[in-house]
């Protein structure tokens, strides 16, 4: 769709790492405004050990409960890479370094409010990490959660995950080894 552009910006609030800023768009219609959350962007990880995925459970202050999650962090550290973010969250979160990251997709956490931009990886050849566990209070009271990757179905069908970012790993994680036992064949 064209016709759409961004003609002025003003920060109307900073909150730690989060900025709203008041967009004045001018679209075939005239000229309105919109309310955006600037985010610097984030990773998600699966970690597969065999045919387990290893997740975290995580309070978030926002929904006020604890949720079944992938291990995940904020792109925090200026000019560092997608990948090292990742490899750094996975250290902080499940103790666990990747030996092997291969990316599955990037996508926009949910557009009508915010730009926050995700890189999503899946991790294999898992060692411990030398790195210490729990970097924030929540990181360092969630437990950590070794679950068939098959169950992911049964998850998203009882209620117990209901996280997008790790329903969207997990769906794409199944559909990357299932191509791979194919390829073997």
């Amino acid at each position: 769709m064209t016709g759409f552009r961004v003609v002025g910006s003003v920060t109307r609030a900073h909150a730690g790492f989060l900025e709203l800023a008041e967009l004045t768009v001018v679209g075939p219609d005239g000229e309105f405004t919109r309310s955006v959350v600037r985010h610097p962007g984030a990773v998600v990880v699966v970690p597969l050990v065999d045919e387990d995925v290893i997740l975290v459970r995580q309070y978030r202050a926002a929904v006020g409960r604890s949720l079944l999650e992938l291990p995940a962090g904020k792109r925090d550290v200026a000019g560092e890479a997608p990948a090292a973010t990742a490899t750094r969250e996975l250290e902080e979160e499940i103790g666990r370094r990747p030996g092997r990251l291969t990316k599955l997709c990037e996508f926009y956490n949910s557009p009508g409010f915010t730009d926050e931009y995700t890189h999503l990886y899946c991790a294999t050849d898992l060692t411990r990490a030398v790195t210490p566990r729990g970097v924030s209070v929540e990181e360092r009271a969630m437990s950590i959660e070794q679950l068939p990757l098959a169950a992911t179905a049964d998850l998203i069908a009882t209620g117990e995950l209901i996280d997008a970012k790790s329903i969207i790993g997990l769906m794409l994680t199944q559909q990357l080894l299932e191509r791979g036992r194919a390829g073997q064949t």
